[in-house]
């Protein structure tokens, strides 16, 4: 296990004020940014948002930006636990974490949370977004239980959750749409946003042993090529302002966060040579997004994990991001903050577990993080 280094509460501020430091020094070449990735301030940022998170879980295991409160609690609580198991942490262990993440499992696990369908994204209102982020959990914590009976229960729950997801895909749709997944279990259109939290949870899945027939896997490439703007949409014309990525949905514009999305939903069913995903890549290459846009979190998880895969430049363009627009936005009490309103709405546990995971990509203890 990768050591991560304990921030001592009297020197909380120093990897803050380094990072500002950064912020303001417009000069540094992409190797220094890089270096400073790698150093052990990023080791220190995620350690003081697992000691924030800490804060946020209820007595019943749950982490809530509020005690007792129910509101999306089943996916905010998978989302913290993915940044406990991305930090190195699991429930096996015999430490605060540890014993958190186990808490936390446990609560998942308890049968109201799921409904009889397999369905999680009903009782907390999180939709289908939340089913995935549970079912996406749920594939990475087989193996992590403690014991052969939870690591049974773990699975007979995914099983359910991926049935959910597969008939969920195939409600009948559009030609637009098929493939795809929207806010509801029985939807008849679908949208990138819901799309790829799905593709994380069915390749995690098939990843755990788990089986996900390859037609589904076809069908959500179709899908993300149907939302994908190419070059013909612009007549070959590469010009700045005209972004070649995903959007949101088919003959909408991309953004960063949708194309990110994209980018990396095409890569874990399989796409890594795709001229769709170098279309992408090679956007953030030479555009990249500011802390002030909409969803910058979610998207740069995508971003993170997307330049990862693809390596090379590509990896170290997306390092000298992290320490020049992400680390400084770190809060004093480990939190991240949104300056996006919409996604600020959604609380600081789940741009916090984001950050968590956006910033530990390259630990890769978690298999869906894996090349």
């Amino acid at each position: 296990m990768r050591p991560l280094r304990l921030a001592i509460s009297i020197i909380l501020s120093l990897p803050l004020a380094g990072a500002m430091s950064l912020a303001e020094e417009k000069e540094l070449s992409q190797e220094e940014l890089s270096a400073i990735y790698e150093s052990s301030d990023v080791d220190e940022a995620i350690e003081r948002s697992i000691q924030y998170l800490l804060t946020k879980q209820d007595t019943d295991g749950a982490f809530r930006v509020k005690p007792r409160e129910f509101r999306h609690d089943a996916a905010m609580t998978s989302l913290a636990m993915l940044a406990f198991a991305a930090a190195g942490h699991q429930p096996v262990d015999a430490t605060e974490e540890g014993r958190a993440q186990l808490k936390a499992l446990e609560f998942m696990l308890t049968a109201e949370r799921q409904e009889e369908d397999g369905y999680f994204g009903k009782r907390d209102g999180s939709r289908m977004y939340g089913h995935g982020i549970v079912t996406l959990m749920l594939a990475e914590m087989l193996g992590m239980g403690v014991d052969d009976e939870q690591d049974e229960q773990i699975r007979t729950k995914c099983q359910k959750a991926v049935e959910l997801i597969l008939r969920a895909q195939k409600i009948p749709k559009d030609k637009t749409h098929k493939g795809g997944w929207r806010y509801q279990p029985n939807a008849k259109d679908a949208d990138i946003s819901v799309t790829v939290w799905q593709v994380m949870a069915l390749r995690a899945a098939q990843n755990a042993g788990i089986d996900v027939p390859k037609w589904a896997i076809d069908d959500a490439v179709g899908y993300l090529k149907a939302c994908h703007r190419d070059p013909s949409h612009y007549n070959n014309d590469r010009r700045k302002g005209h972004p070649l990525g995903c959007a949101y949905q088919p003959k909408h514009t991309p953004k960063f966060s949708t194309a990110a999305a994209g980018m990396l939903a095409f890569q874990v069913c399989g796409g890594y040579e795709l001229q769709q995903v170098r279309c992408a890549a090679d956007w953030f290459k030479d555009d990249l997004p500011k802390p002030n846009e909409d969803f910058f979190y979610y998207g740069l998880y995508y971003y993170a994990q997307g330049m990862y895969q693809q390596g090379g430049d590509y990896e170290d363009v997306a390092r000298g991001l992290l320490a020049r627009e992400m680390m400084p936005q770190q809060d004093r009490d480990g939190s991240w903050r949104s300056k996006s309103g919409k996604e600020n709405e959604v609380g600081r546990i789940y741009t916090t577990s984001l950050a968590v995971m956006t910033l530990a990509v390259n630990y890769h203890y978690l298999p869906i993080y894996q090349r």
